[in-house]
């Protein structure tokens, strides 16, 4: 799909529609224009990057890969931006990405995207609407579809915030198996999206250094997508240490609780060890047994176990293993 934005500064108007607005633009020697490609064929996509907006063939290349990442290039006529921005379906943190070309001249703005972008869309609806001066700058319109692309990962972030809350909840009331699952994928999801908001930062940081010529005049913008960039990893970055910080807080948890298990599992076994030795002794099948003749033994038996249990269990009360002082006091 080619969708074409012309405004012509003679008559003041904006105009909306397709190829056929490239020739006017190419005819007029004022006028600025928009071309959003949209799935494209590759053939055709490269002839129209080419021959009609002279952009280099290493830019071409580069924006049709399936994968490259985000990158500023300035080249002579125009510059190259490249950004991985959200897919349309993506609305939390298991989000899948679109590779969005920009090619910024001084007279065109041409963007081509792998798959539907929402961000481009509203600025295009923004622009035909009049919410955007139609006497646009590319390089000013460029930067803020940047700015846009890189708003859509706000939304994300701030639901992780509130996710990571209840989780925090859930693992000191009723800690499961799923509740675990959950915070490996959400930490492996915030991995994913600090590599893709690094990749942009230091793309953006470059720019801010050493400003191509295309994006001259345009600080401001620039330094407001860097800035924002800077904010959306210092998100991201917290929230991938608060989330490192619920798992290893429920793996400490789980161990905690089986060591109380295994704590009490092994004071019933050190109960019964002794006193299973005594029965164990008296019942044995051997005939000659002094003490099986003595009338009251079963009694003295029993008692002898009694004290042997309330010993230990004297002993493990003073150590703190039974709720008591604490151990070592």
């Amino acid at each position: 799909m080619l969708r074409a934005v012309l405004y012509d500064p003679a008559s003041g108007q904006l105009r909306d529609g397709g190829a056929e607005l490239i020739d006017e633009w190419d005819e007029s020697a004022q006028s600025t224009i928009w071309v959003a490609l949209e799935e494209e064929p590759a053939e055709s996509e490269s002839e129209l990057l080419a021959c009609r907006f002279g952009v280099h063939r290493l830019a071409i290349a580069d924006a049709l890969r399936e994968r490259h990442p985000p990158k500023i290039e300035p080249f002579k006529d125009n510059t190259f931006i490249l950004l991985k921005g959200l897919d349309a379906s993506s609305t939390s943190l298991d989000f899948g990405t679109i590779q969005l070309s920009l090619f910024v001249g001084e007279r065109f703005l041409v963007t081509r995207s792998s798959g539907p972008s929402l961000s481009s869309k509203r600025i295009l609806s923004e622009l035909t609407s009049g919410a955007i001066p139609p006497d646009f700058s590319p390089a000013g319109l460029a930067l803020l579809l940047c700015r846009t692309v890189a708003d859509r990962f706000l939304p994300l972030l701030l639901a992780v915030e509130k996710r990571l809350e209840e989780m925090e909840t859930e693992m000191l009331q009723k800690p499961s198996d799923d509740l675990l699952a959950e915070l490996v994928r959400q930490k492996g999801d915030l991995k994913k999206v600090l590599r893709v908001l690094q990749y942009h930062a230091q793309v953006f940081s470059s720019a801010r250094s050493k400003t191509p010529v295309q994006l001259g005049g345009h600080d401001h913008e620039l330094t407001d997508v860097q800035e924002q960039l800077d904010r959306l990893l210092s998100l991201a970055r917290l929230y991938y240490e608060l989330t490192d910080d619920l798992m290893n807080g429920y793996l400490s948890l789980s161990a905690h609780r089986l060591n109380q298990i295994m704590q009490t599992l092994t004071i019933v076994t050190v109960i019964f060890v002794p006193i299973t030795f005594m029965a164990g002794i008296y019942g044995m099948n051997f005939e000659f047994i002094p003490e099986l003749g003595y009338r009251k033994g079963y009694f003295v038996l029993l008692g002898a176990m009694l004290s042997v249990v309330a010993m230990i269990l004297l002993v493990f009360h003073r150590r703190g293993w039974l709720g008591g002082r604490p151990p070592g006091r």
